[in-house]
């Protein structure tokens, strides 16, 4: 599933094609997806102007004029790309069609159709029952060691999934968690409340902290992450992974020269973690 870098990849994408662009047509091929699409989507999103397009945590907030938002989230395969009117073939999977203004069509094609498609009223994203429960933003300046700490002093369960929990920070995933937690010398079976000191934010949250925000960054400038089905709006995959330091490295020997352990995996909730037994502690 894309994770935060990924998603933000494919929000400046949409920006630079979907921007003051109006919505002229929307053609549906199929009721829903993962839920049903809103009831008239197609009426209640014709001719709205695109005023900005936004990102909270995995999902895309598509803002329209009319204070209405069309909420999107990717799931395990979407994508959205873009061709003029003329140049458009249908291939198998396009779900919708955004004709736009201009003479170009916006398309979201989704083969697993685990993707999101939704309306609301930008006033009440924030309420959205999606959205409502969501933790912090992992590179706003509102997420910092100190509130990182509060959220997890009372986390018995180990820090690598405790990463992945939307109400601690939002839109780590699997993938950055296990990097970030490498950058930063944390086990991965580590206890997350360990890492907090009783009164004051824990010298392993400060480094956690500043390690998950330095590889969400870099990630982001690398396009994101290309494992299987994400590729951005011009239909490009992300370059991240050739920088992976340990995810899917199992057996691998360690990237650092004085280390002298190979990586290794385990599961996690479900999940592959990968780490080095010598430097993460």
């Amino acid at each position: 599933m894309p994770e935060l870098p990924e998603v933000e990849t494919v929000r400046k994408g949409l920006e630079r094609y979907l921007q003051d662009k109006t919505l002229t047509q929307i053609v549906t091929r199929r009721e829903g997806l993962r839920f049903p699409f809103p009831e008239n989507m197609s009426q209640q999103l014709q001719d709205r102007k695109v005023l900005s397009i936004k990102r909270r945590a995995k999902y895309l907030l598509i803002r329209l004029s009319g204070q209405m938002t069309l909420l999107s989230h990717l799931g395990m395969s979407g994508s959205f790309r873009f061709v003029t009117d003329s140049a458009y073939q249908p291939t198998k999977h396009d779900h919708v069609l955004f004709y736009l203004s201009g003479d170009s069509v916006m398309i979201y094609n989704d083969p697993r159709r685990f993707g999101v498609l939704d309306i609301v009223d930008t006033r009440k994203e924030d309420q959205h029952r999606l959205l409502h429960h969501l933790g912090p933003e992992p590179l706003s300046n509102n997420w910092d060691a100190r509130v990182f700490s509060d959220s997890i002093r009372h986390k018995n369960g180990p820090i690598k999934t405790t990463l992945l929990d939307q109400q601690v920070v939002v839109g780590v995933g699997n993938i950055y968690a296990c990097e970030a937690l490498f950058i930063a010398n944390i086990s991965p079976r580590r206890k997350a409340q360990s890492l907090a000191a009783k009164t004051q934010p824990g010298i392993r949250s400060e480094r956690l902290v500043t390690a998950v925000k330095s590889v969400l960054e870099t990630a982001i400038e690398a396009g994101g992450s290309t494992l299987k089905d994400f590729q951005d709006v011009e239909g490009k995959a992300g370059y991240f992974a050739h920088q992976f330091q340990v995810y899917g490295r199992e057996g691998k020997p360690c990237v650092r020269p004085k280390c002298s352990s190979v990586i290794s995996r385990i599961v996690q909730g479900g999940r592959s973690t990968f780490y080095c037994p010598s430097c993460q502690r």
